[in-house]
């Protein structure tokens, strides 16, 4: 008889060390996973169920650690970590390598024209907002009002500076103009990301002690997590916009790809998805998830509250969002 599974394994934190780059890649690897956008609503549930039980103190007759830590990514590359709810699928990390590759892929693509520029920066902050609204820190709601405002205004200020690349693009070299997308991209996560968290910045996230007990809000922290969020999604762009334009500039002098330029996009688009398989997990691990910061760095009000009722704490955690 198969001895029963121990109850002292922490599915609080993930399977690996989180203090170091190489144990976050591996945690991000896994939870960034494109296979988990397939996984049916039944496995989401059976892992749900597999780890409210498992912290309930019930274990799942034959359940092995290795199968406890499978069910853990499942439920973490679904369910938000702070509220619990199930993540709308094209929001989730999992998500980002088949809708990035496709999105980043086209706009490298038709890039030459306003009303590409403009369709397909729409569709692009679009999509960014879904994924920073569904991945944002807290658990606080969003009123529609709120999330439509915050959703206008990081599209329009995102079109606009993709527009205004474009025109200073006009006097650069060909190869400079490739290049054009990704400034735009880079330029409007700093816009898009700030303005969908907006209610973070000027709220506060949940700020915690090293035992997961909540001691308030800050706003500090969260444009902490912020600027470690825009630096992330940034370095995921860096490769997946850098490289296949140097690359397909070379390949289009080649007279096969001016036989067939129908090859441009899927051959684009390949290569997009080729660099986002390590693009993401590996940005996303830059900082870890769970981010600190000094008590001293809190507002003033929090850091007596914390003195008050929590003497001996000197750093507070949150979740940064992704």
């Amino acid at each position: 008889m198969s001895e029963e599974l121990s109850l002292n394994i922490n599915i609080k934190e993930p399977r690996w060390d989180q203090g170091t780059f190489m144990g976050r890649a591996k945690h991000f690897f896994m939870v960034t996973d494109p296979r988990n956008v397939l996984l049916s609503s039944e496995t989401l549930e059976d892992a749900r169920v597999i780890m409210e039980n498992y912290r309930a103190g019930v274990v799942k007759p034959g359940l092995t650690e290795d199968e406890l830590w499978r069910a853990k990514y499942i439920y973490d590359s679904a369910f938000h970590p702070d509220t619990g709810e199930k993540m709308f699928v094209i929001g989730r990390m999992s998500a980002q390598v088949p809708m990035n590759m496709s999105i980043t892929g086209s706009m490298l693509t038709f890039y030459r024209t306003t009303p590409a520029v403009v369709f397909w920066q729409w569709v692009n902050q679009s999509f960014n907002a879904v994924v920073n609204y569904t991945n944002r820190s807290g658990d606080a709601p969003m009123t529609v009002n709120q999330l439509g405002a915050a959703y206008i205004s990081a599209t329009t200020g995102a079109v606009v500076t993709a527009l205004g690349l474009k025109s200073l693009a006009t006097r650069l070299p060909p190869i400079m103009s490739r290049f054009v997308p990704f400034a735009a991209v880079a330029a409007a996560n700093c816009i898009n990301i700030p303005f969908m968290r907006q209610r973070e910045l000027k709220y506060g996230i949940p700020v915690m002690d090293e035992n997961g007990n909540r001691l308030g809000e800050s706003p500090n922290a969260a444009k902490q997590a912020i600027i470690q969020v825009v630096v992330s999604r940034i370095g995921m762009a860096v490769p997946a916009m850098a490289i296949p334009p140097v690359i397909m500039n070379a390949l289009e002098k080649r007279a096969f790809m001016k036989r067939f330029p129908i090859l441009n996009a899927p051959i684009q688009v390949g290569l997009v998805g080729l660099c986002l398989v390590f693009a993401t997990p590996l940005c996303c691990a830059l900082f870890p998830q769970k981010s600190s910061m000094s008590v001293s760095g809190l507002e003033a009000d929090l850091q007596e509250r914390i003195r008050q009722t929590s003497p001996n704490t000197s750093t507070v955690y949150f979740n940064k969002g992704l």
